[in-house]
């Protein structure tokens, strides 16, 4: 079954809004990393955060950074939401997401108070950082009853949220999804990085040889995922998604690329395809040393050199829990109105090729999709735990 992704409302470094977010996204714009002191000790890292202001939570109870980056999302499609559940009736909408944090600022915030005062804050609930808080809130707020959860996988939680989406809709389970992934900073997952030796002091700079390390970001990704087309305007689809779990160690991946050429293989069969018809590849792209020399042999033993592909994380930093949904929604926008010359995102880095790593065909900002015939693109995300996801976005006949 073939599901249709017909709406998208997306806020991260790049700015909120579809038309925002691709005019920095097919020019390279890495304005949107800064360095921020108070996130690590003793260290002024770039991170990906939003600058914009963000809508007040419309349940105060369930306040927190991470809603509200999910509530700016859904706000932008708020329209496409309201008729789904208008066509279908609430009890057939369900929400499926991905997080890592969910609101643990709030609730390190609290604790720290409390361990001062002896009180929490009078406006802390504990809710509002569990990882269930994203789904429960949009369940909350639109008043839907069909299922409501969050996915968990670190890196990979929200493009496992698309997967899972397009499964309920297979099984009948429902007739539309919210699905798509949000994260926000905060300090519990920045000086976890640290502690790992994996957040670099300059923007990323994925695959090369001079690459040390992560830039951390934030965003929401929100989908609207039925089984019918787009009554007007062009119709996206997920054509295709892979999962592997190689389970090779808690938190370095698998050298050899196993797990990572696993999930893609699984996604072409999923799709129908061949490697040679895939037109771009989204790159997970986190410029450690680790990931990016897994990943460059497994696209490799896959692709060759031939497929264009590029990691957009030095726009945004990495998302973690968004990431998977955010990088599919990169795919997205490629496809529409708003990337009328066909543009692929561009790989930004320092051009230093790694000589131990196979060569990609890494873009460099001149390379277009093509016009014949449907186009297919592909986005990698991989997570801690040897947990891998591979999804086919593309064109429909």
């Amino acid at each position: 079954m073939t599901a249709y992704l017909n709406a998208l409302g997306l806020v991260c470094a790049l700015g909120q809004g579809q038309a925002e977010v691709a005019a920095g996204l097919f020019t390279g714009d890495c304005s949107g990393m800064q360095p921020a002191s108070g996130w690590i000790p003793d260290r002024c890292p770039p991170v990906g955060a939003v600058a914009a202001a963000l809508p007040a939570v419309p349940l105060p109870e369930q306040h927190s950074r991470n809603n509200q980056l999910l509530y700016a999302a859904a706000l932008q499609i708020e329209p496409a939401i309201r008729q789904a559940i208008a066509q279908y009736g609430g009890h057939r909408v369900a929400v499926i997401l991905g997080t890592s944090t969910s609101g643990i600022a709030e609730g390190s915030a609290a604790i720290g108070q409390f361990m001062n005062s002896g009180q929490f804050p009078a406006d802390y609930h504990y809710a509002q950082q569990a990882l269930s808080a994203p789904a429960d809130f949009l369940a909350d707020w639109l008043q839907l009853s069909g299922p409501a959860y969050v996915i968990s996988t670190a890196c990979t939680s929200s493009a496992r949220a698309l997967l899972s989406a397009r499964r309920l809709l297979q099984l009948g389970v429902c007739d539309a999804v919210l699905c798509g992934g949000v994260d926000s900073l905060c300090s519990l997952t920045l000086n976890g990085f640290s502690a790992l030796e994996a957040v670099s002091e300059q923007r990323c700079n994925p695959f090369s040889a001079n690459r040390d390390g992560i830039n951390i970001g934030e965003a929401a990704a929100l989908f609207l995922m039925t089984r019918q087309r787009n009554a007007q305007g062009r119709t996206l689809a997920l054509l295709g998604a892979g999962a592997s779990s190689d389970a090779h160690h808690i938190s370095a991946p698998d050298p050899t690329g196993a797990g990572a050429l696993q999930c893609m293989g699984k996604a072409l069969d999923n799709a129908g395809l061949a490697p040679a018809q895939i037109n771009y590849l989204n790159l997970h792209g986190t410029a450690t040393a680790h990931n990016d020399a897994m990943e460059s042999l497994a696209v490799h033993a896959l692709f060759g050199a031939t497929v264009p592909c590029s990691s957009s994380k030095p726009m945004t930093g990495h998302t973690l829990g968004a990431a998977g949904a955010l990088e599919a929604a990169f795919c997205w926008l490629s496809l529409s109105e708003h990337n009328p010359l066909g543009l692929l995102p561009p790989h930004v880095w320092d051009q230093q090729r790694d000589p131990a790593l196979p060569g990609l065909a890494l873009v460099d900002g001149r390379q277009r999709l093509g016009t014949d015939g449907p186009r297919r693109l592909m986005s990698n995300s991989f997570a801690f735990g040897g947990n891998n996801v591979s999804l086919i976005l593309g064109d429909t006949a």
